[in-house]
């Protein structure tokens, strides 16, 4: 990291900046979906979106869902966590998560969940690192 990176929530206005990174998670899904998407989520009282920006530039995102589940209570739930390609393995994860973490807590949420995709090993690293720890499996059925 060579410069001093802020923290931001975005909205709506910001999806001009916020779909390019995510079609570097989704290269699957146009321009089109994308933006249809957001604009559901964003439709959501219970969803956030967070990024970083490194000179007015966003560079890091991910969504976040407040719930509350039995096991943990009130929650912080992202996913959608992008950090630009072109700069990962430089510490901006790291920053990105300890910004939401102090979200989570000033919005008296009691734990930060996620998923990551199996295939993804790099994530698996990075969230042991960062102390998080497996709990059970996520099961998906497509209808």
């Amino acid at each position: 990291m060579k410069n001093k990176v802020e923290f931001c929530e975005l909205s709506q206005d910001d999806f001009a900046e916020i779909i390019p990174l995510a079609q570097q998670l989704n290269p699957k899904l146009s321009e089109v979906e994308l933006k249809d998407f957001l604009f559901q989520m964003f439709g959501f009282s219970n969803y956030y979106c967070f990024g970083l920006r490194e000179n007015g530039s966003l560079i890091a995102l991910s969504s976040g869902w407040i719930t509350v589940r039995f096991y943990s209570g009130k929650q912080l739930e992202v996913d959608n966590v992008i950090v630009d390609q072109k700069i990962q393995s430089n510490g901006y994860g790291k920053v990105l998560f300890q910004h939401i973490e102090k979200w989570a807590k000033e919005n008296q949420c009691k734990s930060v969940e996620l998923n990551t995709y199996l295939e993804n090993r790099r994530s698996h690293k990075f969230y042991h690192q960062n102390g998080f720890s497996i709990l059970g499996f996520h099961f998906c059925k497509f209808l």
